[in-house]
């Protein structure tokens, strides 16, 4: 039966491009979806068996309403990881001169990369936000706005003049993608494994933060992105990001989560799953070196907690030898 994959649309947007970068995507049907809440609610209602939705930028920083959509609602499990360099350019539906442009259709996040350029180059423009830089292309090739920010692809697509390439102020900017499904066993770890968590710590309790992170770095767990979003219960009530170094299947990571549920209000546990290469990276191939992953600081590697469980136990079975 060929798996369905939606991914935040319409075609031609830096998402599409990701999930086609996945070999399990070449033997399935893409479909795009309007929003990422859209998407992510076709895995939940069973109408998609995974969706490929944006996390955060290496500019623009996280997206919002991604963390805040796979945090709330039923169960989802981030299953893989995709980061691909982006890159801007500016299209309109005729070629045009730079002064005559009004309005600017772009996706929040590419206006923040684009700022400085649009500042320099379209100081007069207003700019529209949209749900995605695919559908910033539709718009302008509609003539809903005068141009729009959009993927190099999503300008052919949608047969726009380009006006300018190369636009944002950044230009090694990367994006990172997940592919999200239902709740079911992660993939099996590689050695080299991201953990993401959304952790809710007790309002009124003194140092709630740091006992999180103090749990985290006890065991040698490496924290690699941490972001606060408001939890939408009340003033002062916020949830915690966490993407952590480790698979929940080791022994560290294991005891860190255990850790975390004793001392906060809720742990999410989002997923683990290969950390993907940076663009130009290929794991045993040619192109750029990988990146190693980061070591555990002495007595405590897996191998560590491994060969310390194994001590407690024969304590426990009354081998003291």
């Amino acid at each position: 039966m060929t798996r369905r994959y939606v991914y935040l649309g319409p075609e031609g947007t830096f998402a599409e491009q990701a999930l086609r970068s996945l070999p399990e995507a070449r033997r399935a049907r893409l479909e795009p979806a309007p929003s990422v809440p859209e998407a992510l609610e076709a895995v939940r209602a069973g109408e998609a068996d995974a969706a490929l939705v944006p996390l955060e930028n290496s500019v623009g920083g996280a997206e919002g309403v991604t963390l805040d959509e796979i945090a709330n609602g039923s169960p989802l499990l981030i299953t893989r990881e995709v980061v691909i360099a982006v890159n801007f350019v500016l299209g309109a539906r005729t070629a045009v001169p730079l002064d005559t442009i009004r309005t600017v259709a772009a996706h929040p996040n590419a206006a923040r990369q684009c700022r400085g350029w649009l500042r320099d180059h379209l100081p007069g423009a207003t700019v529209v936000e949209v749900l995605s830089n695919g559908a910033a292309a539709v718009f302008a090739a509609e003539g809903t706005y005068d141009a729009a920010i959009c993927a190099p692809v999503g300008a052919a697509r949608n047969k726009l003049a380009v006006l300018a390439e190369q636009i944002a102020d950044h230009k090694d900017s990367l994006t990172r993608f997940a592919l999200v499904g239902p709740p079911g066993p992660p993939p099996p770890p590689t050695g080299d494994d991201v953990t993401s968590l959304a952790v809710y710590i007790s309002a009124d309790r003194v140092g709630a933060l740091l006992l999180v992170l103090t749990e985290l770095a006890v065991r040698g767990i490496n924290l690699t992105r941490i972001e606060s979003r408001p939890s939408g219960e009340r003033l002062g009530r916020y949830v915690f990001f966490l993407d952590c170094t480790g698979h929940v299947a080791t022994a560290r990571m294991g005891e860190a989560l255990q850790g975390l549920h004793r001392v906060c209000a809720e742990v999410k546990f989002l997923g683990s799953y290969p950390r993907s290469p940076l663009p130009g990276e290929q794991r045993g191939g040619r192109g750029r070196t990988a990146r190693p992953p980061v070591a555990a600081p002495p007595g405590m590697s897996d191998e560590d907690f491994a060969e310390s469980a194994a001590w407690l136990h024969r304590l426990r079975t009354g081998d003291l030898s």
